[in-house]
């Protein structure tokens, strides 16, 4: 069964960075579109950047020109670097990926942005 794990959350301060990283293990097909969400406490899911196979990047505009997300299509792996954080930013953050005609979902890692 295909899976999906991140790492990277933590505690920071406004103004500082995190990186996130998500890899996809035991897939069976090619990988499509991979990328975040995030949920804030009270607050619906939405979505934060993505990037496909080709290397086409989009993002959020709350975080567009500060987060930059990348991609290694070998590793099956992709990274979401945060800069500039806010407080805004406090959610849990969940990797996605397309594979198999489907969309499968990491379990989530927490970011808390906080002096």
């Amino acid at each position: 069964q295909v899976q999906v794990v991140e790492s990277g959350g933590g505690l920071v301060q406004p103004g500082g960075s995190l990186k996130l990283s998500c890899i996809v293990l035991k897939r069976t097909t090619m990988i499509d579109e991979m990328g975040w969400f995030r949920q804030a406490p009270g607050k619906e899911r939405e979505f934060v950047a993505g990037i496909s196979r080709g290397g086409e990047r989009r993002y959020a505009d709350s975080v567009r020109g500060r987060f930059i997300i990348s991609r290694d299509n070998v590793k099956n792996m992709v990274v979401l670097e945060m800069n500039s954080l806010e407080s805004e930013d406090t959610a849990v953050y969940s990797c996605f990926a397309g594979t198999g005609g489907m969309t499968r979902w990491g379990q989530g890692t927490q970011v808390t942005v906080s002096s």
